[in-house]
């Protein structure tokens, strides 16, 4: 099975993954070409070989001559600058869905820019079409995402699996004054991935790095058996004590049984029995607990001592989130203990397309048996969005999205 591997020891960012595509070898020129299927001007995209800490691989430049002009008017004026503008995701999106590239980036492109707009939306607190880029970083944010779906498309490899996610430490300059790392559209972008922090006193995990993960990777993985046939580096901006770079290995895994059918991950299961909460608490308790990362919640009715009814509450989590559900579990529930052990979760290989509909947008989650599709769904959030918006049932929203079908 062909893996394509993403080890963000550093972090990860859109140039960094442009960058590491070419070094493993996606041509430089196809890429450009591909990208100029968008009807977007004032770009430029250039490689240059490059090291950090002695590791040489590929930096990816992107030229935005509307980061000049406003650069220029700001030393001309003082500060301020006619020429700084914004593009709403509405925008972005029609520009993507609307262009000549080849269908299986458009599809990535659209999912990756999807889930950056929503997080953006959450952080913000405005609805997602309302969302709005600088014009000075939208750019490269386009041809960062576009281009890396373009690459992964031509790569095509039958999974993408990734390591912990390096976000860094300090703080970060932000729309809303200096916050620490990670800034806020990261962390939400990297709800119930596997991060780790303080590696570096710096920002390396962006949220367009963070999307890209979340859009593509179908396991995250620290361990593997495989066969290592390329490895590629990503150059990043920054000179640090650390090598500042993403690492792209293109690899032949070699799979448990199974294993080319379906994602096969150990992860850690903490029940508990409970006879002393309400229903609302409960009801916040799962809140609370999905917001600490647990992958799944769930409540079962029991018998207890003196043949009280009660509830066993069963969260499943990857090993790295353990330390936050347990404090989570003491602190918003009766418990006075758990029990934990390892548990293997076999699951279907999953894929999110987005689409527009006359309907809007919509999100279908795709489920693959090894390469076949056995079915699609349209995700709920957008079947309820259409529902309020006609005044119709959940159903009459799908059939509405699937026109009249």
């Amino acid at each position: 099975m062909k893996t394509l591997h993403f080890d963000c020891f550093a972090g990860i960012s859109g140039d960094m993954t442009l960058g590491a595509c070419v070094d493993l070898g996606v041509d430089p020129d196809e890429l450009r070409r591909e990208l100029g299927k968008l009807a977007l001007d004032g770009w430029k995209l250039e490689f240059a070989r490059d090291e950090r800490n002695g590791i040489r691989g590929v930096r990816a430049i992107v030229e935005d001559e509307h980061a000049r002009e406003y650069g220029r008017h700001r030393r001309e004026g003082g500060g301020h600058s006619r020429v700084h503008a914004h593009r709403s995701w509405k925008d972005i999106r029609a520009l993507i869905a609307q262009s000549a590239l080849r269908e299986g980036a458009k599809k990535r492109a659209l999912d990756m820019f999807t889930r950056l707009a929503e997080a953006e939306s959450r952080v913000h607190g405005v609805a997602v079409d309302e969302v709005t880029f600088h014009e000075i970083g939208a750019l490269d944010s386009i041809i960062d995402i576009a281009g890396t779906a373009v690459c992964l498309d031509i790569l095509k490899p039958d999974k993408i699996t990734s390591s912990a996610i390096e976000l860094g430490g300090g703080t970060v300059q932000c729309a809303h004054g200096v916050l620490p790392v990670p800034a806020p559209a990261t962390l939400v972008l990297c709800r119930g991935l596997p991060v780790k922090t303080g590696g570096f006193q710096k920002e390396m995990t962006t949220p367009t790095g963070a999307a890209i993960l979340a859009a593509s990777v179908d396991t995250f993985t620290e361990t593997a058996s495989f066969t290592e046939i390329k490895t590629a580096y990503g150059i990043g901006r920054r000179t640090l004590a650390k090598p500042n770079v993403l690492r792209l290995s293109l690899r032949e895994e070699a799979a448990e049984a199974g294993g080319e059918w379906w994602n096969t991950e150990d992860l850690t299961l903490i029940e508990t029995n409970i006879d002393d909460m309400t229903g609302e608490a409960l009801g916040f308790l799962m809140e609370r607990l999905f917001a600490a990362e647990a992958l799944d919640v769930t409540f079962s009715p029991c018998t207890m001592k003196k043949s009280r009814p009660g509830v066993v509450v069963s969260v499943l989590c990857a090993r790295q989130n353990l330390d936050a559900l347990r404090r989570t579990l003491f602190r918003q529930s009766t418990a006075i203990g758990f029990r934990e052990q390892t548990v293997r979760r076999l699951s279907l290989r999953r894929g999110m397309e987005t689409s527009e509909t006359a309907a809007g947008t919509v999100r279908r989650k795709r489920v693959f048996l090894g390469g076949e599709e056995l079915r699609a769904k349209i995700e709920y959030e957008d079947r309820a969005r259409v529902a309020r918006e006609k005044n119709t049932s959940l159903d009459g929203a799908e059939r509405s999205i699937c026109g009249g079908k």
